[in-house]
């Protein structure tokens, strides 16, 4: 499989000036490529692929105006061109929305070399056009005898720099023998994940944390005038401290789900729909630093790497409201109801409860096959709610 390895490094002053004289011409042919197909397109209804893009960039260099694109390497532009064409791909698949263009300020500033454009020997990596290798922290070594296929060199907003490495790598499944055990995970926002066994994950709030520091810096931002050299100090310092916040939540998240998937064999978790629940905007903020999305991406492709099983329940799945005890399902249980007691006599903690019956729901799909829906709420006459098992029936 391919893996890519990130790291940090230290550019000299002329390192520095060729990447980001780099960045901007790949910026400058990706604009100039979505410009000329959109209008292909708009004026002829012709679809322009990425070879007459190709041929394009070659008469741009030999402009007056684009003159300037030759004096960098040409495999990061031709890359540039390659993304364009997947964004279109992805768009006409209708698995994306139209390619936009990019902007010097807001888009993010990357320039990617094949292994025609690169060097790497004895852990040194010298990218093309330069005469000194890169001031790289190795933080973790390569896999053995890998060598890098692509090699993606970024600079975030805060000022940092970060190159990546893909390389071919084989990640040694875990012993299924090691553990049997499976976890339901509910997520929320007062604890990031309560277990099926009952413990509770805090969370962290990286974010409201910070947040006296970010809103002092972006304050101290708000008065600096627009387009001085002060204001782009500001920014930097704004922009720091959102990285702070990105890095340890980032860091948080790698912690949990990587113990997660050691510790259990089967994963289950509910389909949520952050991007809908990030429109209420009394919880957004909450929502957003929490990173749903970012745990179950993580637990997805490292339940591939480790040879363990992700079970995926129905978002529409009563979890909270249903009875673990009795099945019997709670007509309102509002989000300020932490405990609740069932007819049957039952006394549920409100996340607990979930947890256990999203771990029952899943290990049932997991028996079913893939595609099959778990228990979902039913309406009976007269308005009472019943539990319907799905389970013998195929998803529509």
């Amino acid at each position: 499989m391919k893996r890519a390895f990130r790291y940090r490094f230290y550019p000299s002053d002329a390192q520095a000036v060729e990447l980001v004289r780099t960045f901007g011409c790949v910026r400058k042919v990706y604009n100039l490529a979505l410009a000329a197909r959109s209008q292909a397109w708009e004026s002829r209804g012709e679809r322009v692929g990425y070879g007459a893009t190709s041929a394009m960039l070659t008469g741009w260099k030999q402009t007056p105006e684009l003159g300037f694109l030759r004096e960098v390497s040409c495999v990061p532009l031709q890359q540039a061109l390659r993304h364009l064409q997947t964004a279109f791909v992805n768009f006409f698949a209708k698995r994306a929305r139209f390619p936009r263009f990019k902007s010097r300020r807001k888009s993010r500033a990357s320039a990617e070399y094949t292994s025609s454009a690169f060097r790497y020997r004895d852990g040194r990596l010298t990218l093309a056009k330069m005469s000194e290798p890169l001031d790289i922290v190795w933080s973790r070594p390569l896999p053995e005898g890998a060598v890098p296929s692509t090699v993606t060199v970024s600079r975030d907003s805060a000022g940092r720099w970060f190159v990546s490495l893909l390389c071919d790598d084989t990640v040694a499944p875990l012993p299924a023998s090691a553990t049997d055990v499976a976890v339901g995970i509910d997520v929320g926002i007062t604890s990031l994940a309560t277990l099926s066994t009952g413990e509770k994950v805090a969370n962290p709030g990286h974010e409201r944390r910070d947040r006296e520091r970010l809103a002092r810096a972006q304050r101290d931002l708000a008065r600096k005038a627009k387009g001085s050299n002060n204001r782009a100090k500001a920014r930097l310092r704004v922009a720091r401290v959102h990285a702070r916040i990105a890095d340890r939540r980032r860091d948080h998240l790698h912690k949990l789900t990587t113990r997660l998937v050691h510790e259990n064999q089967v994963v289950v978790i509910e389909d949520l729909s952050v991007r809908t629940m990030v429109k209420n905007r009394s919880l957004a903020r909450a929502v957003s630093d929490a990173a749903w999305g970012d745990l179950r991406s993580m637990l997805e492709y490292k339940c591939t790497w480790y040879g363990r099983e992700l079970v995926v329940v129905d978002r529409w799945f009563p979890s909270s409201k249903l009875c673990g005890a009795c099945g019997a399902v709670a007509a309102k249980l509002p989000l300020d109801v932490r405990e609740w007691t069932c007819g049957c006599g039952a006394v549920h903690d409100r996340d607990v409860n979930a947890a256990r019956n999203i771990l029952a729901a899943g290990l049932a799909v997991a028996a079913c096959g893939d595609g099959v829906r778990p228990q979902r709420e039913s309406f009976l006459p007269g308005g009472r709610r019943s539990v319907k098992q799905e389970g013998s029936q195929p998803s529509r």
